[in-house]
């Protein structure tokens, strides 16, 4: 049997409400800055949570065509925009087109076009008492909608769009969902490119949580931070007093390669990804299972592909999501995963200074690991002033810590009981 194929990261892609790279990011997380504050998009007054985590001053046209942008949304700009940020991190010439041996594997929680458009058609076939006229839009839906409304609709538009422009043609797959997408097609990228499918990928996840459709949709679940008066302090994982999650927009895309073609061309390695596992809670949302058996499940498997024991583990990024049953399930998880070893390890969540990013929120904890293991840092939990008894680990509070990491985990959880776990080891 011949030699299992390595998988590396040697680019990383993020914008979020801290920065527009990976490198300002990092930087505000270290700091403790949080890019969480009221929303300023539209009026957020009739929503129980008025808070988000916004990119301001973010140019599309930086990194699309115009003939592009006719057919992106908010949050497919953004994946464009962080699969560039990371191919140019990596430091790859993609002038003449990555190729056939490229992948690229993305994630997201889209389900509409941009509402602009939307409303504008809507209010051309409402009658004078104010009801819609379905008969005008059946004989003159042509002129009345959009024209590129339907296409720009469509769930993996951005696949189309980054493989256009950077001319990837191997093997490529978009997946639907929340936390768990962008994780997920991280763990599908490694196991192409470990398989001998492709030599590299990019692979991530994005989401324009903060847009009033997921905003208003996530407000009436229940899993949304009700006190707004707290502003960015409002985002408390693990804290006896947290009251759910506070969504943010963003974008994390890592670039992955053959561990020895990266070496080859003298590419920068944050980390290795060694292992990918996934799970279900098998429970009715949005509550997950009480005892995390899904999450559970996820991490034993990434560490059995990671070919490690339990001990190997010195991080965790966790799901950290702030609802009162989601941190306890979380935490249980890791009890029932790593036995023991669990209360050594260290575990924190960024989503307090970042937002939960949905689509985009378990790329982002992959990339928090890379980054974490290349500079041996440890990003710390903001807000967390008096943790809950029943969530028992050491989750990092006050400020970040210096530390010697061997094998991390990043771990996302999807909305409806998708958990996925990636095993990542420090690059030798």
């Amino acid at each position: 049997m011949s030699e299992q194929r390595r998988v590396v990261v040697t680019g990383i892609g993020l914008l979020t409400a801290l920065g527009a790279d990976a490198a300002t990011t990092w930087d505000g997380l270290l700091a403790g800055r949080s890019g969480i504050g009221l929303i300023n998009a539209y009026d957020p007054a009739p929503l129980r949570t008025r808070l988000g985590a916004e990119i301001t001053g973010f140019d599309p046209a930086q990194f699309a065509s115009r003939k592009s942008l006719r057919m992106l949304n908010r949050g497919d700009q953004l994946g464009v925009a962080g699969a560039t940020l990371a191919l140019q991190d990596a430091g790859l010439d993609t002038r003449s087109g990555l190729g056939p041996r490229a992948g690229l594997y993305l994630g997201g929680n889209k389900e509409i076009s941009r509402l602009d458009d939307l409303i504008e058609s809507i209010v051309r076939i409402r009658r004078p008492d104010g009801s819609l006229d379905m008969h005008r839009l059946g004989a003159e839906g042509a002129s009345i909608m959009a024209p590129l409304f339907f296409v720009e609709g469509l769930q993996p538009a951005a696949v189309f769009h980054v493989s256009q422009k950077f001319g990837i043609r191997g093997p490529n797959s978009f997946y639907a969902g929340t936390a768990d997408s962008g994780a997920t097609a991280i763990g599908r990228a490694m196991r192409a490119i470990r398989r001998g499918e492709a030599d590299l990928a990019v692979a991530g996840g994005y989401d324009d949580a903060t847009n009033w459709w997921p905003m208003s949709k996530l407000d009436g679940v229940g899993v949304l931070a009700t006190d707004n008066d707290r502003g960015a302090a409002a985002f408390r994982p693990f804290d006896a007093e947290r009251s759910g999650s506070v969504l943010g927009e963003g974008a994390a895309l890592l670039v992955l390669e053959e561990r020895g073609a990266a070496e080859a061309r003298g590419a920068r390695i944050y980390a290795e990804i060694t292992g990918f596992g996934s799970g279900n809670e098998c429970h009715e949302p949005p509550a997950p299972h009480p005892q995390g058996r899904g999450l559970a499940q996820a991490i034993e498997m990434s560490l059995r592909d990671a070919r490690v024991g339990t001990d190997a583990v010195s991080y965790v990024a966790a799901h950290g999501c702030a609802t009162v049953d989601g941190d306890v399930s979380e935490t249980r998880a890791l009890h029932a995963a790593l036995g023991p070893h669990a209360g050594n390890v260290p575990v924190s969540s960024v989503k307090p200074q970042i937002g939960h990013l949905v689509g985009g929120a378990g790329a982002a904890n992959a990339a928090v690991v890379a980054l974490a293991l290349y500079h041996s840092v440890i990003p710390s939990t903001a807000n967390l002033d008096r943790p809950d008894p029943l969530c028992d680990l050491d989750y990092v509070p006050g400020s970040p810590r210096q530390a010697e990491l061997t094998t991390a985990l990043a771990l996302a959880r999807g909305f409806e009981g998708q958990a996925v776990s990636l095993a990542m080891a420090k690059a030798r």
